[in-house]
């Protein structure tokens, strides 16, 4: 043990701990030494040998009150240097009265101690159950007693821990990319022949996809190579194979053992801001960067004829794709067991097979009822070679049809040093009077771009005329088509209803034909044969309506990916990538965070119901300032939390009890993923049945930020905090309705029980009106929050640049504060509660993981801006590379 002089006495007293961990377990035989060393500094391990002495742990045993009184021993073993008192603490329920054997002297001098600390896990851990041990690792623990105000004593255990979704997660989701841009790929190829000028827009957007999917491959390849530590420290935030990879993930968990009182605990989970740290932020972050750029491709989709098509109308077609090709195996299989069951005569099982089918089947008919649908088909049409628009045959003075420019693609344009037709001081989607015609179909809306002045000074094309027509297409195929898929359905429902009307009959006779629309379909099939024999071309025809719906479909909705993608290149696909980047990081820690409460409430029938009836908050306490790079972060971390609102979760069995299959698996999509977490079979088993049958279960995620640095005071002073305030008003909202979702459906008993009284409908009116307020560096919006989410079952996270100096200030001081509120710890006590877990408890040790150095990275002049709460105790700060 190593014992600071920082007291200033020749004759100081100083409480320190020992644990024994599993692997190397103790026994009565088993001696111990102590070597006793004077530290002058922590950090450069400068310090000098005091004394040592042994002891057997039988010795221990044996001795009167736990106790043993030892003399240090100079090096030769000749000199008593000191005395060391060791004691047993009894680490299991504590009675009144406990370790009271502490003398008077450490009493008086010291009513703050750390008495135990572990840097990996030991048997006292009552959290370390198999169902943990597959996700988290590596525990450090630090173990303090603290007096209450009624001068009893409390046992206040901290668990670190790191966690194996940091790499994990990041590794699905970007196996996930590559097969969705493969797949992008090959629609765009399946999309046939094109025009010139739209065959080398696919050849640039499929070549700019290529580089994205390779870059992907080869960041996965080196996480495949890592080993060693679950978590990534701070210092290698930066690092370009390590940019999907959460910074400094880690849970912590306070739990709290008072006389006569259920052990309590409380989560939070830690985790750098989440934010394209490689990719750099002199531009911004997402929040801006994806605004520009939504403005810019407005007028770049009329500068390179392409319709413009909003992001609603994108993730539409998106919707659409992942719709028909999910549905079309699914009805495909569902008519197969329609024919089975005809096949054994079996009327229950043909009519739930029907139903099942027909449910199938009028999802996947409203899928597509949407005018985005038979607009795209259209378009499709007039970039297939040799289409001509009306007013293309109306050729203008000086114009021949489409101009060399016209088939090249955006890139090549600006290769020849060309970019969008503009006159000075013209504003790109605006019309100027040199601008070529340029034909820009839009239909969705009930309108069209608006067309540029025509040279020839005559009026604008109107709709009708911008709208191109060809003789061979007709615009009302599709509603046939799609119109087909509902009337092949019908035709199935009546043969079945014509079957079952026979069934009770027992007997040759020839029923008639119950629907009109059977007479030029089942004439010719005999209603006395068999079932399947009867079923089966009804049934192959709804299959080939279907497959062909779904080969229209697909082509139409990807051609407006296309068009969407060529108005972007090259800037889209990079802000796609840093999306993914920013995304993953904020799902890794979410992952982390909903199964560290599940795995704890898995004997919380009340929270169970909470979590399938309505779902889960997750609220993101942030500490990144408005000031120069961090509000890049800061507007990257905004996107990150906010496209969490596409993740659900869903319980499931796991094959076996083994580790590897309790890893928890994403499946899905970019604009929706589901989270698996697989249960062994007796935890799965206790579940309510709604979990059981793979009910979707929702999370939603908030974020709240105040900044406390000296960045923030020069933002509250010079600069902008407009984000910080619209952060926090936005997602106040959130909270607020997920609170009257909440009442509506769960009864208040559900919720966990608080020793402060005040009501949560207060809470949040009192956290509605901080959050208008004009108030520098209003750190009470964080506190309530953080209550708030904590009275709701919520999940806590809080975040600053690398989550290991700020983050540890104020989990630290949540921590104290939850003692003091639930626990009645003595406030006279409280700064010398928080200086002891900030100087010697599990942040700490945070640190010297990311930096290897147990200083936190602050000033004298930074610490001057911080609320001073937010501060360390001397000596634990300094000048250190973060």
């Amino acid at each position: 043990m190593e014992l600071p002089n920082t007291l200033g006495s020749r004759d100081p007293l100083f409480l320190t701990g020992v644990t024994f961990p599993p692997e190397y377990p103790a026994s009565p035989e088993t001696l111990v030494k102590l070597t006793v060393y004077d530290v002058r500094d922590k950090a450069r391990d400068n310090s000098s040998f005091l004394g040592s002495a042994t002891f057997s742990v039988s010795d221990l045993l044996r001795s009167k009150d736990d106790q043993l009184t030892l003399n240090l021993r100079s090096s030769d073993g000749v000199l008593a240097v000191g005395t060391v008192l060791v004691s047993r603490v009894n680490m299991g329920e504590m009675e009144e009265g406990d370790m009271d054997h502490i003398t008077a002297d450490v009493q008086q001098a010291q009513k703050c101690t750390l008495v135990c600390e572990s840097s990996q896990g030991t048997p006292i851990d009552k959290d370390n159950s198999p169902l943990t041990g597959a996700v988290f690792k590596n525990p450090v623990c630090k173990v303090y007693k603290f007096q209450t105000v009624d001068s009893k004593w409390m046992l206040v255990r901290e668990q670190m821990e790191e966690c194996t979704l940091s790499f994990s997660i990041p590794r699905q989701l970007l196996h996930l990319y590559i097969q969705e841009d493969m797949r992008r790929i090959q629609e765009l190829r399946d999309l046939g022949e094109l025009s010139p000028h739209w065959d080398n827009l696919r050849k640039e957007v499929i070549g700019r996809y290529g580089q994205v999917i390779a870059a992907y491959q080869e960041t996965l390849a080196e996480l495949n190579k890592i080993t060693g530590p679950s978590f990534k420290p701070s210092c290698s935030k930066a690092q370009r194979y390590l940019e999907f990879i959460p910074i400094n993930l880690h849970t912590q968990r306070m739990r709290v053992t008072c006389p006569r009182q259920t052990d309590a605990f409380y989560d939070v989970i830690t985790v750098g801001a989440p934010a394209a740290h490689f990719q750099g932020f002199k531009g911004g972050g997402l929040q801006r960067l994806l605004s520009r750029h939504e403005a810019e491709k407005k007028s770049f989709s009329t500068a390179y004829q392409c319709i413009y098509y909003s992001p609603e109308h994108t993730a539409k077609a998106q919707e659409v794709l992942h719709s028909v090709g999910h549905l079309q195996p699914l009805i495909s299989g569902l008519a197969d067991q329609l024919l089975q069951a005809a096949q054994q005569h079996s009327m229950a099982g043909l009519r739930e097979a029907l139903k099942t089918l027909a449910g199938k089947t009028e999802q996947f008919v409203h899928a597509l009822k949407d005018e985005l649908v038979k607009s795209a088909l259209l378009a499709l049409h007039t970039a297939q070679p040799g289409y001509v628009t009306k007013n293309q045959n109306q050729t203008l003075p000086g114009h021949q049809g489409h101009s060399h420019q016209d088939h090249l693609s955006p890139s090549q344009r600006g290769q020849q040093g060309q970019s969008p037709p503009q006159n000075p001081g013209h504003s790109p989607g605006q019309p100027s009077a040199t601008d070529s015609p340029v034909v820009v179909c839009n239909n969705v809306d009930g309108g069209s771009q608006t067309a540029p002045i025509r040279e020839d000074g005559q009026a604008p094309l109107k709709r009708q005329d911008s709208i191109p027509c060809h003789k061979e297409y007709d615009e009302e195929e599709w509603d046939r088509v799609w119109a087909d898929v509902a009337k092949s359905l019908n035709c199935v429902i009546a043969m079945v209803d014509k079957l079952q009307e026979q069934e009770p009959i027992n007997n040759n006779q020839e029923q008639p034909i119950p629907k009109q629309v059977l007479a030029d379909v089942i004439t010719s099939h005999n209603p006395e044969g068999d079932w399947r024999e009867q079923l089966c071309p009804l049934v192959v025809r709804l299959k080939e309506c279907v497959a062909e719906v779904v080969v229209r479909a697909r082509r139409a909705m990807t051609f407006v990916l296309l068009q969407e993608a060529a108005c972007s290149i090259p800037q889209g696909l990079f802000l796609k990538q840093r999306r993914d980047v920013v995304f993953s990081q904020a799902l890794a820690a979410l992952a982390c965070g909903f199964v560290m409460r599940l795995y704890a409430g898995m004997e919380d029938k009340g929270f169970l119901r909470q979590l399938h009836l309505v779902g889960l908050v997750a609220q993101f306490e942030s500490l990144l300032s408005t000031y120069s790079e961090e509000i890049g972060m800061l507007e990257d971390m905004e996107v990150g939390i906010s496209d969490l609102h596409r993740v659900a979760f869903k319980i499931t069995q796991a094959k076996t009890d083994d580790p590897c299959d309790l890893q928890p698996v994403v499946i899905g999509r970019r604009d929706h993923y589901t989270v698996e977490v697989p249960l062994p079979r007796l935890a799965f088993q206790t579940l309510p049945h709604e979990i059981k049958e793979g009910k979707a279960l929702q999370v939603y995620p908030v974020l709240f930020n105040v900044g406390i640095n000296e960045q923030q005071t020069i933002a509250d002073r010079f600069g902008d905090i407009s984000l910080q305030e619209r952060i926090n008003q936005r997602n106040f909202e959130i909270l607020d309705s997920y609170y009257k979702s909440l009442s509506d459906k769960v009864p208040s008993e559900c919720l966990p029980c608080f020793q402060t009284q005040m009501d949560l409908k207060d809470l949040l009116g009192t956290l509605g009106q901080n959050v208008v307020t004009k108030k520098r560096k209003n750190v009470e919006i964080l506190w309530l929050a953080g209550t708030i989410c904590r009275r709701l079952n919520g999940i806590r996270f809080t975040s600053c640049k690398s989550a290991k100096d700020r983050t540890s200030m104020s989990v630290t001081l949540e921590q104290c504060a939850l003692l003091r509120d639930e626990h009645q710890l003595n406030k006279d006590y409280f700064i010398r509660a928080l200086d002891c877990m900030r100087r010697e408890g599990c942040r700490i040790e945070n640190v010297q993981k990311n930096i290897k150095c147990r200083k936190y990275a602050f000033n004298m002049l930074q610490l001057m801006a911080f609320p001073k709460i937010y501060r360390p105790p001397e000596g634990t700060y300094g000048k250190v590379d973060s």
